[in-house]
């Protein structure tokens, strides 16, 4: 019994992730885990995948 409630759990939360990517797409954000993705132009992540380039933390 405790292996399905497991399962359904972890079915949930990777239905929600994959629910919140698509509906993120959607709306035309080009970098979903970036703190300013509505704002992004997403350029920066095919010289550094692991940086954001966005404004917002070029002046830090």
């Amino acid at each position: 019994m405790i292996n399905i409630i497991t399962a359904l759990v972890i079915l949930i939360l990777v239905g929600a992730a994959i629910t919140y990517i698509v509906r993120a797409k959607k709306k035309g954000t080009k970098c979903i885990g970036c703190p300013a993705a509505g704002s992004c132009s997403g350029n920066h992540h095919r010289e550094d995948a692991r940086k954001c380039g966005c404004a917002h933390t070029q002046n830090k």
